[in-house]
């Protein structure tokens, strides 16, 4: 369910851009009245001591001085060593006391010509570097109070300036039929729409519909595209922003652009409200998840204060999304507020179908591209990850100059998107051989056994961070997970590292991720899943488990005697599973070397190969069960 190609701010309302030169050309001419006013001559002046301007003036050698302060400056009739070098009979000095006494008299016997400056500064001069920060600040906040400034930096929030910055669409060209999938998400969200269009049906019979609703979701499976779909279908405005634009540095800003969001949306009424991110406003507060925020915390309580103050009339809706539902404050999910939850899941098979279709519209297929093919092979796929995935094919043809999308465009792209673009071939003989040991161990450990997922494609060209690639695609989305199947991904998971152990005769570092993915599972099972022999009772560990991707980290929650109880289970279910692997391979081992040798040769096997090479995998699921 990625979003279509829709601009956000088509039809939103944006503040006019103030002219700022004038700003500019004051600063400007400042600048050159300093210039010229302070800008020392050209005239190049030597530095000579008092004691030398004093023999000069004596023995006549003094044309004319210039007296400021303490300071002297003037011409020698007749150039110095040191003024001959710099080409010029300019010089100045410092006198050590005001002029007077006998330094004046020296300078009248000698006819010196004498001009005195004045050290004080003008009036106008004094006064402009007094006032001049002053009036500098009072410009820069008088041009702050403009609605540029103000948006910009959220100053004068004391005189209720602050305005949201939310985008308004009046009409936002979007309806469910751009929503591909999620077919319970849209069911539910047809509510509001009615609501916003036959308001009176339901004031008539004295019911309240729920004005928050909160879609929760993995990133990616099209929870703005869907806010934006309910205000197309009811043809209402919609206010979209961010949780994060509400909160500023400044206390109080926040709560004020809250106030006049809801009441420009209650102005505009019928009208809908969204709010993406809901969690970077609205986390629980005082449980110590992130930093104390003044802010966000009154920000907050002006949210909650506001969905309060819905009139039993009023025809706005809020429409709120976020990845991490269990870090909201419980105040925002009580009924009233936020009193309504759409789950929209990653899309299933037909779902997948549905948005590869709508994608696949705006690119040039060729007839050998199926997209069921593709919609069964991108299982955990996201409606935003099939949108990438189309796209990815389209710039693959385009890199090997095709008239049009194939179906191999469309494998890479797969592979692309999940593990990321192909790096420099494996070159390296000995490596070469670990891995393709490696992956035709992964390989055969679930052709032979029936529990286990089927094996699409092995491969052992480099991509992102594997060494190579053993893929494998369900025949079912499965739900619940039975004991057996999940036994069964465990072996395959350590068929890898058991091949290099009977092939090579030594283990190898290629095996870290398959440890760190099968420890995890193992783990689950004993703690969540009660499949150890701890009995019926599910602990929360101290590691991150999953809710639609996250979920907070906590303490633990049982004894050291637990905690070694189930250290010793994880590790019974992974000893027990590697040695199942093992006497598998023992047993399959002209498989694993046929497998290997085929791997060597082409690097990629699909599924025609894969039956050529190991035979029948119903066949060979019963063989290894009788052995």
């Amino acid at each position: 369910m990625a979003e279509p190609a829709v601009s956000p701010d088509r039809g939103a309302s944006r503040p006019k851009e103030q002219s700022r030169w004038p700003w500019w050309l004051f600063f400007v001419l400042l600048l050159a009245w300093n210039f010229a006013a302070f800008w020392p001559s050209n005239r190049t002046q030597t530095e000579v001591p008092y004691s030398t301007f004093v023999d000069q003036l004596r023995a006549g050698n003094v044309a004319k001085v210039q007296v400021a302060g303490d300071a002297i400056s003037g011409d020698f009739k007749k150039p110095q060593p040191s003024a001959q070098a710099q080409g010029g009979t300019a010089f100045r000095t410092t006198v050590p006391t005001t002029l007077g006494g006998p330094l004046q008299a020296l300078l009248q016997s000698q006819h010196v010509e004498v001009a005195v400056t004045s050290t004080s500064v003008p009036w106008f001069v004094s006064l402009l570097i007094s006032w001049l920060p002053l009036l500098l600040l009072g410009g820069y906040l008088i041009w702050m109070m403009g609605s540029t400034g103000r948006d910009q930096l959220g100053l004068m929030t004391g005189f209720g300036t602050v305005k949201t910055q939310a985008r308004v669409e009046q009409q936002s060209g979007v309806t469910f039929d751009d929503v591909a999938g999620a077919s319970e998400a849209k069911s539910e969200l047809r509510q509001e729409v009615d609501f916003l269009r036959n308001a009176a049906k339901y004031h008539a019979l004295g019911a309240r519909i729920p004005r928050g609703v909160l879609l929760v979701g993995a990133p990616g499976t099209g929870k703005t595209l869907l806010a934006r779909a309910v205000a197309g279908e009811a043809k209402v405005p919609f206010f979209s922003l961010s949780g994060s634009e509400f909160v500023e540095m400044f206390v109080g800003v926040g709560a004020s652009r809250v106030r006049d969001l809801f009441a420009k949306a209650k102005a505009a009424a019928p009208a809908i409200v969204f709010i993406d991110e809901l969690d970077a406003v609205g986390r629980r507060r005082g449980a110590g998840l992130g930093t104390v925020n003044d802010e966000r915390e009154q920000t907050l309580n002006q949210l909650l204060g506001e969905l309060d103050g819905f009139e039993p009339r009023s025809e706005v809706i809020v429409l709120a999304a976020t990845n991490r539902p269990d870090v909201l404050d419980p105040a925002l999910l009580r009924p009233g507020r936020f009193d309504r939850q759409i789950v929209v899941d990653l899309p299933d098979a037909d779902d997948r179908l549905s948005i590869l279709q709508l994608h696949s519209h705006k690119i040039k297929t060729a007839p050998d591209v199926d997209l069921n093919v593709i919609a069964r092979s991108t299982i955990g796929l996201s409606g935003a990850d099939l949108a990438n995935l189309c796209n990815e094919a389209a710039l693959a043809a385009a890199h090997h100059d095709r008239d049009a999308v194939t179906m191999a465009d469309f494998e890479d792209a797969n592979d692309k998107v999940r593990l990321g673009g192909v790096h420099r071939a494996l070159v390296d003989p000995t490596e070469r051989r670990v891995v393709a040991y490696h992956e035709s161990g992964h390989a055969i450990t679930a052709w032979l056994m029936p529990q286990a997922d089927p094996v699409q494609k092995i491969s052992i060209i480099p991509r992102g961070q594997a060494l190579g690639l053993t893929e494998q695609i369900p025949k079912i989305e499965r739900r619940n997970l039975s004991l057996s199947y999940l036994q069964a991904r465990l072996a395959v998971m350590l068929g890898g590292r058991t091949a290099e152990e009977l092939a090579l005769g030594e283990i190898t570092t290629g095996a870290e991720s398959d440890l760190i993915e099968a420890t995890q599972l193992a783990r689950r099972m004993v703690t969540r899943w009660g499949m150890g022999d701890l009995g019926l009772v599910a602990f929360k560990t101290d590691e991150e488990q999953p809710f639609l991707g996250y979920e907070i980290s906590q303490d633990r929650e049982y004894s050291d005697e637990t905690a070694t109880a189930v250290d010793r289970n994880v590790r019974a279910l992974l000893d027990k599973a590697h040695d199942g692997v093992h006497g598998l391979l023992s047993n399959h081992r002209a498989l694993l070397d046929r497998l290997a040798g085929e791997l060597l040769k082409s690097e990629t096997i699909g599924p025609e190969d894969l039956q050529r090479l190991l035979g029948s995998r119903t066949a060979a699921n019963g063989l290894a069960a009788n052995k």
